[in-house]
Formats: C-alpha cells, sequence, structure tokens
C-alpha cells in the first residue's frame, strides 16, 4: 500500500466517512479536491484537473477553487443533484503541531441548502422522509430554508407517490427497511435526488413512548400521530442534524395533516392542467400560477403555491377564504395600500431561518427590522377596512410588530452595513464603549500617518515621497530609487525593494503602525462579536418572525386573489357540500388572459351524479373541446383554493380528486409510446377515482385502430358511468359513440358549433347540445399549409371512404339469413373494408336469459338499413352479453 503524507492521510481518513459527497478540503485560500472527487468536478464544473505529491509513487489528481467563490462551484453541483461536504480548518494554524486539525462542518445536499444563491425566492426547497410499514405510508417533508415542517400518513404506495409529487421536493430519504426500496424506481422518471438511509431506532433516540411533542415546540393539526408517522419525522430530523451539524432552532413547528383533507392532484394531471409550469417548456408563464401571482413578497407567492397544490375540501374553509378575498375586492382603497406596505417586507421566513441557523448578515438583520417597521401600517389598514372578514381580523390580531426586536436592531446595527463581515464597520457608534476607544485610537492613529506623509516629505525634501499600506507588508514610507541619496542615514529601516522604488519603516511609523492594526484588530473582532450576540438574542424569538411571516404570506395571497378577481371580473363561486356543478359562462382564464384580438367565448357546464354525470364532446380539432375540459377543472380548483372564478356565475360541489388524459406524450426514457402513456394514465384514474371525483378524457383510444380504440372508449365510458358515477367530460372524434346516449341514461351529446360556408369554415367554439356529424380535419390540414395537392388527393379519398362508409349491408346476409349462419356452430363472418369482426351465437334452442335476448334483439334489428359501423356496434353490444368473440 502506499505510503501517504500526514495531510494526506488525514483527507483519506475524512473522505472514507463521506463517501457519497463531493469533499471540499480547505487548504489556506483554497478548497482542493483529490483523486476521484477532483477528477470528477474538474469534468462537472469544468476546472483544470492538475497533481501534487502526497507521499505515494504516483501523482494525485487534484483541483481546487478559492474560498472566496466556493458558493459559485457549490451551487453548480447541488444542481446537478451531487452533495458536498465542506471540510474546514478547526484549529488556528499558527498554534497546530503537526497538521491541521480539521473537521467536516456541513453537508450540503439538494434538499438542506440554505443559502439564497442556490434558492428560488417563489419556490419551496423541499426536503421529503418516506416510510412504510406493512401497508401504512408515511411522509415527512420539511423546507429548512423556511422552518416549514409536515408529517403525514396514507395508504398505499400510489398516493404516497402523489402526496410526493405535490411537494416537487429537490430531495427524498427514503427511510429504507431490510426488504429494500420502494419508491426509488417509482421516482426514476423525476429530476429528484433519492437517498437511502437505514430506519432510525427510536426507542434508542429517546424513548419508546416518544412523540412529536418532544421534537417540535408546537404540533398542529387534527390528525393524531401514528408509530410511521413519527418514524418518518425522526428520521428526516437525524438526517438534517448529521449533514447541518448544528441546533435547528427555527424547526419548532409540525402540522399534522390528512392528505384527505385536500384535493388530491397526481402527476398527470399536474401537468395537463399547466398548474405550475407549462408542458412546452416548463415555465411558470402560461401556467395558473402565473396567472394568479399578483403577491408582493416571495414568502406570498411560495404560500399561492402551497395553496394551488392543495385545493380545499371542506366548504367552511374555502368560505373562510372567499370572505376575505371578498373584503378586499370591498376595500380596494385599503387592498392598493396593503399591496404598497406589503412591497416594504423581505423574505422573513427564510431571514428567520438564516437568523436561527447562524449565517444571517448585518444586512440581514437590517431587511428584518425594516420589515417589522411595515407591519403597524397593515395592522392599522386591516383595523380600519369596513366590513372586514373574520380570518382578516384574526389575521391582524395574531399580527405582532415585535417592537423590542426592532430597537434592538436599530440601537446595535449600523443602516448601511458592508457586504463583507470580517472587516468591521457593522456596529454604531455609542453601542459599546469599549469598541468607540478602539475607534478613537485608530482613527486618531491614521490621522498621524496622513500627516507623516507632508512632515516626512518637508523633512527629505522629497517631493515624490509617499505614504502607503497593504495587508502583507503594512504601512511603510516609498522613495523612488532615484531619490535614495536625499535620505538621512540612520533613521530609515528598508523593508521591500521594487523595480524603481524602495519601501521603508521609522521607529515611529512601526509604533504606531502597532498601535493602528492592534486596535483595528481588536475593533473588528469586538465587532463581530457583538454583531453576533445581537443575532443571537433575535435567534432566540425567532419564532415570532415566523408566525408574523405566515400572517403576511396569508395577507399577501388573499390580496393577490381579490386583486385578479378585480381586475378580471371573476365571481364568488357557491360551495355546496353534495350536488351538482353548474358553471353559467365559464372562461379559461389563461387563454382569456393571453387573448389580444379577440374574446374569449364562454360556455356553460352542468354536471350532475343523478341526471348529466357525462358530456360527451365531439367536434374538430382546434374547436375548443380540450380548452373547453381543462378551464372546467381549472375553475373547480380555483374555487377550491379560495379563489373567485371566471363565469357568470358558479355552483361547484367540492371534488376529491380530479383526473386528466390531455395530450399525447412519448415517455422514450421509460420506454413507453404515447398510447402506453395513455393508457397508464387511464389505469391510474380507473384504480382510484371514485364518485366524487372529476374525470377528463380528451380523443380516448386514438393511439390504436379505429376498431380498438373505439372498443377501449366505449368500455371507458361505461365503466366510468356504471361503475365509478363520477362527474366525466370525454371528447372524441368517433362519431359513432354518440349512440352511447341512447344506451347510458346519464350520458348526453355535446358538440364544438361550426359555421360552414361554402369552402369557408368557421370554429365557434361554442358548446351547443348534440353529436357532431364532421371533424373537420382536412380543413385543419388546410390551414396548417399542408401542400394543396395533398389536400386535394386527401378529399378524393375522403369521398370514395365515406361512400363506402354509407354502403348498406347486402341483403345476402340480412335478417333471417344471419340468424340461420348464427344458429350453426360456425361463426358469423362481417368483412367491413378489411376489418373482420366475428362473434359465436350457440344454437337458439340452447339459449336463455341475457344470451336468448341478445338473440331477439338482433332478429329485430333493421340489419337492411344498417351501415357496417353500426351493425358493428350492435355486435359488440351482444359481445358484452353473450362473453363470446
Amino acid at each position: 500500500m502506499a505510503k501517504y503524507t500526514p495531510m494526506m492521510e488525514q483527507y483519506l481518513a475524512i473522505k472514507d466517512q463521506h463517501q457519497d459527497a463531493f469533499l471540499f478540503f480547505r487548504l489556506g485560500d483554497f478548497y482542493e479536491l483529490f483523486f476521484d472527487d477532483a477528477i470528477n468536478a474538474a469534468r462537472e464544473l469544468e476546472i483544470t484537473l492538475t497533481g501534487r505529491e502526497g507521499g505515494a509513487e504516483e501523482r494525485i489528481p487534484m483541483c481546487g477553487v478559492p474560498h472566496h467563490s466556493v458558493d459559485a462551484y457549490i451551487a453548480q453541483l447541488i444542481e446537478k443533484g451531487y452533495k458536498v461536504a465542506i471540510c474546514e480548518q478547526v484549529e488556528d494554524p499558527k498554534q497546530a503541531k503537526g497538521v491541521v486539525k480539521r473537521e467536516v462542518t456541513r453537508i450540503i445536499t439538494p434538499g438542506t441548502v440554505m443559502e439564497g444563491k442556490f434558492l428560488t425566492d417563489k419556490e419551496n426547497n423541499y426536503l421529503v422522509a418516506v416510510y412504510h410499514e406493512r401497508n401504512s405510508f408515511a411522509l415527512a417533508a420539511c423546507d429548512i430554508s423556511t422552518g416549514e415542517f409536515y408529517v403525514t400518513e396514507m395508504n398505499g404506495i400510489s398516493s404516497l407517490l402523489d402526496e410526493i409529487v405535490q411537494y416537487h421536493p429537490s430531495e427524498v430519504i427514503e427511510l429504507q427497511p431490510e426488504s429494500g426500496s420502494f419508491v426509488s424506481e417509482s421516482l426514476a422518471p423525476y429530476s429528484i435526488v433519492v437517498t437511502s438511509r437505514g430506519v432510525p431506532r427510536i426507542d434508542a433516540v429517546v424513548s419508546p413512548d416518544m412523540q412529536l411533542g418532544d421534537l417540535f415546540s408546537e404540533v398542529s393539526g387534527a390528525k393524531t400521530c401514528t408509530w410511521t408517522m413519527l418514524t418518518a419525522a425522526v428520521g428526516l430530523i437525524t438526517y438534517l442534524k448529521e449533514t447541518q451539524k448544528r441546533t435547528l432552532g427555527h424547526l419548532h413547528r409540525v402540522e399534522l395533516y390528512e392528505s384527505a383533507s385536500y384535493m388530491v392532484l397526481d402527476q398527470f394531471t399536474r401537468r395537463n392542467l399547466e398548474l405550475v409550469e407549462t408542458i412546452r417548456d416548463k415555465s411558470k408563464k402560461g401556467s395558473l400560477l402565473w396567472l394568479l401571482d399578483q403577491t408582493a413578497t416571495a414568502m406570498g407567492a411560495r404560500q399561492l403555491r402551497r395553496w394551488i397544490d392543495k385545493p380545499l375540501l371542506n366548504k367552511q374553509d374555502i368560505e373562510r377564504r372567499q370572505e376575505a378575498v371578498q373584503a378586499l375586492i370591498d376595500n380596494w382603497l385599503a387592498r392598493e395600500e396593503i399591496r404598497t406596505r406589503l412591497k416594504d417586507v423581505y423574505d422573513l421566513e427564510r431571514l428567520a431561518g438564516r437568523i436561527a441557523y447562524g449565517t444571517a448578515s448585518a444586512r440581514d438583520l437590517i431587511q428584518l427590522k425594516s420589515s417589522l417597521l411595515a407591519v403597524p401600517a397593515l395592522q392599522n389598514i386591516l383595523r380600519e377596512m369596513q366590513g372586514a372578514a373574520t380570518a382578516l381580523q384574526e389575521l391582524e390580531a395574531k399580527l405582532d410588530a415585535c417592537p423590542d426586536i426592532v430597537e434592538m436592531i436599530e440601537s446595535g446595527i449600523v443602516d448601511d452595513p458592508p457586504l463583507v463581515m470580517k472587516d468591521g464597520g457593522l456596529i454604531k457608534e455609542g453601542y459599546n464603549a469599549y469598541l468607540d476607544q478602539l475607534r478613537m485610537a485608530s482613527r486618531e492613529g491614521k490621522q498621524w500617518i496622513a500627516s507623516l506623509e507632508k512632515r516626512e516629505r518637508e523633512a527629505t525634501g522629497i517631493r515624490s515621497l509617499k505614504v502607503g499600506y497593504n495587508k502583507v507588508f503594512g504601512y511603510y514610507i516609498e522613495v523612488t530609487k532615484s531619490n535614495l541619496t536625499a535620505l538621512p542615514e540612520g533613521r530609515y529601516e528598508r523593508k521591500q525593494t521594487l523595480a524603481n522604488a524602495e519601501r521603508y519603516i521609522t521607529p515611529e511609523l512601526k509604533e504606531k503602525e502597532a498601535l493602528i492594526l492592534e486596535a483595528d484588530e481588536k475593533r473588528i473582532e469586538l465587532e463581530y462579536q457583538l454583531f453576533v450576540e445581537i443575532r443571537e438574542k433575535i435567534a432566540g424569538q425567532v419564532k415570532r418572525v415566523q408566525d408574523i411571516a405566515m400572517q403576511v404570506a396569508t395577507l399577501d395571497v388573499l390580496q393577490s386573489l381579490a386583486t385578479i378577481a378585480q381586475e378580471r371580473s371573476y365571481v364568488k363561486p357557491q360551495i355546496a357540500t353534495s350536488g351538482s356543478l353548474i358553471i353559467a359562462d365559464g372562461r379559461h382564464p389563461v387563454v382569456e388572459s393571453v387573448l389580444q384580438h379577440e374574446s374569449f367565448v364562454p360556455n356553460d357546464t352542468h354536471l350532475s351524479s343523478e341526471t348529466q354525470q357525462m358530456m360527451l364532446i365531439t367536434g374538430p380539432n382546434m374547436a375548443g373541446k380540450s380548452t373547453y375540459m381543462r378551464q372546467v377543472a381549472l375553475i373547480i380548483i380555483m374555487a377550491q383554493l379560495g379563489s373567485f372564478v371566471p363565469a357568470q356565475s358558479a355552483h361547484v360541489t367540492p371534488v376529491d380528486r380530479i383526473f386528466t388524459r390531455i395530450g399525447a406524450a412519448d415517455d422514450l426514457v421509460g420506454g413507453q409510446s404515447t398510447f402506453m402513456v395513455e393508457m397508464k394514465e387511464i389505469e391510474i384514474t380507473l384504480r382510484n377515482a371514485n364518485a366524487r371525483s372529476l374525470v377528463i378524457i380528451d380523443e380516448l383510444g386514438r393511439g390504436t385502430s379505429t376498431s380498438e380504440g373505439m372498443s377501449i372508449a366505449q368500455a371507458v365510458i361505461e365503466y366510468l358511468h356504471h361503475d365509478i358515477g363520477c362527474k366525466t367530460l370525454v371528447s372524441t372524434h368517433y362519431h359513432e359513440l354518440s349512440h352511447l346516449e341512447a344506451s347510458l341514461p346519464r350520458l348526453k351529446n355535446f358538440h364544438m358549433a361550426v359555421n360552414e360556408s361554402d369552402d369557408t369554415v368557421i370554429f365557434l367554439r361554442k358548446l351547443i347540445e348534440g353529436p357532431a356529424d364532421k371533424s373537420y380535419g382536412i380543413y385543419c390540414a388546410q390551414i396548417a399549409g399542408l401542400p394543396s395537392s395533398v389536400i386535394e388527393r386527401a378529399n378524393r379519398l375522403l369521398d370514395e371512404y365515406e361512400g363506402q362508409m354509407n354502403q348498406k349491408v347486402p341483403s345476402e346476409i340480412a335478417g333471417q339469413e344471419i340468424l340461420s349462419v348464427a344458429t350453426v356452430d360456425e361463426p358469423l363472418q362481417l368483412d367491413m373494408f378489411g376489418t373482420t369482426v366475428s362473434t359465436i351465437v350457440k344454437k337458439e334452442s340452447k339459449l336463455t336469459g341475457p344470451e336468448a335476448k341478445a338473440v331477439k334483439k338482433l332478429r329485430e334489428a333493421d340489419l337492411i338499413n344498417m351501415t357496417p359501423l353500426e351493425a358493428m356496434n350492435l355486435l359488440f353490444e351482444l359481445k358484452q352479453h353473450i362473453g363470446k368473440e
């Protein structure tokens, strides 16, 4: 085995404890990486790979970055999903005997970043821990930068995955039992770092009867904490303590919640409805969040996103928010004043986190003071509002201006502190008497030095003589070499030689230098010490700051919803506990907002579990079917998060889940085609939907042959109608499915109106009752710009196909002749343009019950006047009764 130097042996021993992280090893003014870390970091960071002698026979690969710019490099690695262990010198090199002592002071992972440069202001950065025991799955989620901590429990892996997706976590800790992984493979399609950890021994941590109250000073929520939930919470806190290596005083509150208390939105629904980002370019612009975000603070923007992620189910909770929004609409002058005041409030959640964490700067404290000074004005505005809602009154009562914290900062911290705290200039004059003495000594010494240059020039007659200072050599007198003969002998001591000058020091300058540097060193050290004392005092009050942040964020979201409602003429939806969904003149909120040269065409919606459970919508592409269905879902989500909605009126019964099958997308990484992705979405819908859900299906079954696609579509529709009974919107190009209205009593046909005149087609985007008879696909191809020869050929082929489709069934296979064929053991063959549909019907004499009724229906059918597709639908229906092909 190669023999390494003591320093390299120290590095290897520390690296051995952190195999899954890049080890940034502090050497003087640089952080160095060695061996494989160096090779990989050089590639990922695009920095130079070098080498050094480490006592071994071969050179050790090495690369490094300056300590003052290390954050930028760490950010690049974290963004790519890596972990970074920071190894610092924890011993003064001057006092070290041998190798300087070093320790890992913090491990930075995608889910544990605290610094603002690593974070997005308007988004949370959640770290999630998951654990399961039997069929119980628990989830603990924390944003260490804001102090939020949530715990919940559910049954089934699919429910757990839906809950994980709602948090958009950057890292998931899988508390992995001996049986192995249970979420890693499921999260593979997402850009989420998954870290496997052993299950924590709770009884070894505290006691067998440990509760969350042993970990947090405040436990809220209606849900009772189970052992599974406790394990997830302990596992997450253990991971945080191991990586952060410090107290986490700002994690004092935990919320236990029932996942069933909120609407569940799975990954497909979030993508298809573009709730927080668009499908095309993954940007916020064009999403529902983009439209509703009129917040004035970063914490308000994060709160709005949380509300969109988790719409409410409880009628009273929804109406409580609505009442507050209405009050802010009615008092628009007060609302505008609130918006103005909120602009003076910084990100209190993350400020509180950095203060408790011990990384807040003097500028952070000034931002905290400025934010707190805005609170009394907000309290006064809310107090004086006419007809203020109960929620706003309670919010005003919970606001705390924290005058003691303001006074602490005001008396101690300068109004414009420097960016670099190690250079001093943080503490106000008069705050500390000894500090003022040190400042006086430093100023007087520097004044003496400032006058020294004039005195030395007069004494030597050298007009170019100057007095200067640098951090390495201290103060000096500089004389050009052409003037050296003018210097008196014995008084000047050479300090440094330059190309064209010599630098000297005198006994008087050396004495003053010692006094000044000693005073400056003590001053800077004392200033930082006083600043830390102030920061620690405020850290003891961080819970109050977090409480203010929570109230301010809620007020910000409410005013944002009120602002957008008034600007866009939204109405307050009526919330019911059960019953129908009735929307008059509903509009798609986002599409409406981006239209510039035309007005949005509104449409009605009426869905009822008793009378009109399903709407089957036919019509051409570009006519607005998908937009209409999306707008219904978005209106429901907006209503349940407490927002007003784009409609003339709305009566909304909260839905527990929304399922969508909209659009086409391959999952190339997962090896799934468009059709397979579609079928997977349908499988999730049929497995999880219930009578309280809303299901939206756009162009079901279009990824396969016409006969198979139509068969799947009809089977799915019938299952939703008969077995689930949920409110459903289905759009299709299979006009033949419109016959289902006759057999499904709660299904009604609708179509998007089209005005056709000569060669002109106008899509009216108006939903009207009844089925469509054309798809206008060739017209869409024409306006898309396909060559005219292709369009002409397509029209000719269409005429030929439609002629064949309208042919009558030949008389030789009609009436009794079909029955005569059906009464033998041979299969009945109907050849329709190359598609053979066959059915086996047993001898009529042996048939009873549903089978006999099926043959009777076949006997009575008007086969002579039936088109082949109508005959095919009849055979599909017979197949359901007879159970044979």
